[in-house]
């Protein structure tokens, strides 16, 4: 039980990867806050975890929101021990030209301007607790991706506003990393699937660029969350840990 009574508050909680961290942290012992714009999903899959946790509706790019959010949770639990700043977007799927500024302006609000927010609001609370904060990155915020411009934007920005925040607050005791997934079968996925030239080919395509195989369910990312927040990686920080099956790594023949 390596979570055992840490109070975590999670963004985009309630389906993909979010959702498979808010069950193995439900599984290690501790209450999970889920927060995402589906309010009725938050509500519903938080209930499914059990009564000591909770789930609401929260906009991550709107300040006031997440502002509220903290404070709800504050009053529920009297503490938070860990931020995880997973919700996010990938539509879309573009080269630069082409993308508007309508998407542009939400891929960084929702992706990256949502971690202002939450450190901004939850700051002391984690100082308090000494906790730690957790961004879900993209192995394409290190590698970089075709079409997929804005996106990658917003987690290699992530990659080093994660840096940046460990060296910031370390001297509270208050611990930042990222886990960068490359793919993950999760909605998200399956949606930016159906946006390139070849859907089709996509499934194997994303089984092949892992040399471990396969392209896996989010519960892979789960695990490395939970060791991410847990006091086993107390000595951990500013590390943008790699959840990728060697993805990025080397050449590599086709088969």
């Amino acid at each position: 039980m390596l979570l055992t009574d840490k109070i975590i508050f999670l963004t985009g909680g309630s389906t993909g990867i979010g959702l498979d961290c808010a069950k193995a942290y439900a599984a290690e012992g501790a209450s999970v806050v889920i927060v995402a714009r589906n309010g009725a999903e938050a509500e519903s899959q938080a209930a499914k975890l059990g009564e000591r946790h909770l789930g609401f509706a929260c906009d991550v790019s709107d300040d006031s929101q997440v502002k509220a959010a903290i404070v709800r949770t504050l009053e529920r639990y009297g503490r938070i021990n860990a931020i995880h700043n997973n919700a996010g977007i990938a539509t879309p799927s573009k080269p630069l030209h082409e993308t508007s500024d309508e998407e542009w302006d939400a891929l960084f609000n929702i992706n990256l301007k949502s971690v202002l927010y939450t450190t901004r609001h939850g700051l002391d609370a984690l100082k308090s607790s000494r906790g730690c904060i957790l961004n879900t990155s993209s192995l394409v915020g290190v590698i970089g991706q075709e079409i997929h411009a804005a996106y990658t934007a917003t987690k290699g920005g992530m990659n080093t506003l994660t840096k940046s925040m460990a060296l910031d607050y370390a001297r509270d005791g208050v611990r930042v990393n990222a886990v960068c997934p490359a793919g993950t079968w999760t909605p998200m996925l399956r949606k930016w699937a159906s946006e390139q030239p070849d859907p089709a080919g996509v499934n194997s395509y994303l089984d092949e660029i892992h040399p471990l195989g396969y392209c896996p369910e989010g519960d892979v990312i789960a695990d490395a969350c939970v060791y991410l927040l847990s006091d086993k990686a107390r000595f951990v920080t500013g590390h943008i840990m790699h959840v990728s099956g060697g993805a990025e790594l080397g050449y590599r023949r086709s088969s």
